[in-house]
């Protein structure tokens, strides 16, 4: 059926044909800021008159160099970006390394990445919320990296908390190969049967039954799920489950990063930590992860997540599906090594 916009009356067409589009006002004190600084004014000055030049080029009055934009030496902005990309919620108070990751993807400037060190440490927030971070003693015995996405994943739950719209406790369900988690609101005491209709609802719609799940749960408890979501899914498949009670430190890793984000954003109200849990989620899942040297956005989806509504240069969509195919199953198999070095590391 033809939509509205294909019968609309010509004389109308100013009113209805409008498209909202957002672009961040403070790129325009960027390219004010150009003229303050003699190197950016005189490069700003080359550019008017000849762009490109070297790896410099002038696009809607903003430089950029390698796709990054050049952000003059005013330290007041560097600052704002950088609080742009830690303080936020976005940012998620995130550690200096990870919130250098994020910031370099977009910007570039002199001494970028010492400066963020010292934002980082200077953050009382981090400071307050923070956990030690110290070594574990003994070798880890990490379980077998698995061969794709959403094969293996780890389930684990934080209890404990203050009721928010009704919720107390939250699901916490991680990916072993892509490190894409899910942070789901749950009722306490709750059964097995209410953690399948989660799953069900949230998880299984978008990423099919996994291959196996990890649990520190007790082995009736995990059957039953099994049986649950077996049943859910309108199968009749006879399955034997093996247990074994073995603690993925993966899981535990990623609950400390949820509790810290919520410290830094809900220590003054912790009874509304329920309505940012979409925002943890968006924020772990777009932070860089060295053990896959990508986000597990990117890792999951191709391409690299969009912040401060300003898109890398470097994602761009291949025209070619067998081509996109096959970069797809190289990216698998690298992010296969980059876990098993990580593991060995």
């Amino acid at each position: 059926m033809a939509n509205a916009l294909s019968r609309i009356n010509p004389q109308d067409q100013l009113e209805v044909l409008a498209v909202s589009y957002s672009q961040p006002a403070w790129l325009e004190e960027i390219s004010r800021a150009y003229a303050k600084f003699p190197e950016t004014a005189k490069l700003l000055a080359t550019l008017t008159i000849k762009s490109p030049h070297g790896d410099y080029i002038l696009q809607e009055g903003l430089i950029k160099t390698k796709g990054k934009i050049l952000v003059p030496p005013d330290m007041k902005l560097q600052n704002l970006i950088i609080s742009a990309l830690h303080d936020s919620p976005v940012g998620g108070h995130s550690g200096a390394f990870v919130t250098y990751q994020k910031v370099k993807q977009l910007f570039v400037w002199t001494r970028m990445k010492m400066m963020i060190k010292e934002f980082v440490a200077a953050c009382q927030v981090c400071q307050q919320a923070k956990s030690e971070r110290v070594k574990y003693p003994g070798l880890l015995q990490p379980l077998p990296v698995p061969k794709f996405a959403w094969q293996v994943i780890t389930m684990d739950f934080i209890e404990g908390l203050q009721v928010s719209h009704s919720y107390n406790c939250i699901m916490v369900i991680v990916d072993k190969f892509s490190k894409y988690a899910h942070f789901l609101p749950l009722s306490h005491p709750f059964t097995a049967y209410k953690v399948a209709m989660l799953f069900m609802e949230h998880i299984f719609k978008l990423h099919g039954l996994p291959e196996s799940i990890v649990s520190d749960r007790d082995k009736v408890f995990t059957s039953t799920l099994w049986k649950e979501l077996f049943r859910l899914a309108g199968t009749t498949l006879q399955m034997s489950s093996a247990y074994h009670p073995q603690t993925d430190g993966q899981t535990e890793r990623v609950n400390q990063c949820l509790e810290g984000y919520l410290r830094c954003f809900v220590h003054s109200c912790p009874n509304k930590w329920k309505d940012w849990l979409s925002l943890a989620k968006f924020w772990y899942n777009t932070s860089y992860h060295s053990s896959l040297d990508k986000t597990p956005f990117e890792v999951l989806y191709g391409q690299p997540p969009r912040h401060l509504g300003i898109d890398v240069v470097e994602s761009c969509v291949v025209p070619d599906l067998q081509e996109w195919l096959s970069k797809r199953k190289l990216m698998l198999q690298l992010i296969q090594q980059q876990l098993s070095r990580a593991q060995q590391r």
